[in-house]
């Protein structure tokens, strides 16, 4: 059907088994993935259907394998006009910067032009202790809303 790039950034593993959960639900509905946990901006191509996953680290900040893209998105400001995404964030609504990482990757996706299918999903590991199953409800109902837009 399509391919996704799965965009992961993690500091302790919940989003990297989040994304390759919703890795399986995406093949198992045609879907063809690729995984990058920690991606540089120089792996991505341009264009096509990318997936964020990322957990918040710190005050609001994205984890380290992540700040590179960050970075570098920032710095090069490459159009991503014929990218399109869905966004899941995952944090603890005890912090001030609930899901600040993945705000920040949203907002700076969006500024290069790139298109958000869905809502962004933010997963509260203080209301869900597996991460999993709100990010396989989610994805379920974007996989619908790609399906819509073809």
């Amino acid at each position: 059907m399509a391919d996704v790039t799965i965009i992961s950034g993690s500091t302790l593993g919940s989003s990297e088994y989040v994304a390759e959960h919703v890795a399986g639900i995406l093949e198992q509905q045609g879907f063809t993935t690729h995984i990058l946990h920690g991606a540089e901006l120089a792996e991505l191509s341009p264009e096509g259907l990318w997936l964020l996953v990322t957990s918040t680290h710190g005050a609001g900040e994205l984890p380290e394998n992540l700040q590179p893209l960050l970075e570098a998105l920032t710095a090069q400001a490459p159009s991503l006009a014929e990218v399109t995404y869905g966004a899941i964030g995952i944090g603890s609504s005890e912090y001030d910067m609930f899901c600040g990482a993945i705000n920040t990757l949203d907002r700076q996706l969006t500024t290069l032009g790139a298109k958000r299918i869905g809502e962004v999903l933010k997963i509260d590991i203080t209301q869900h202790e597996i991460p999993e199953d709100p990010a396989e409800a989610w994805v379920t109902e974007w996989i619908t809303q790609i399906k819509a837009r073809r």
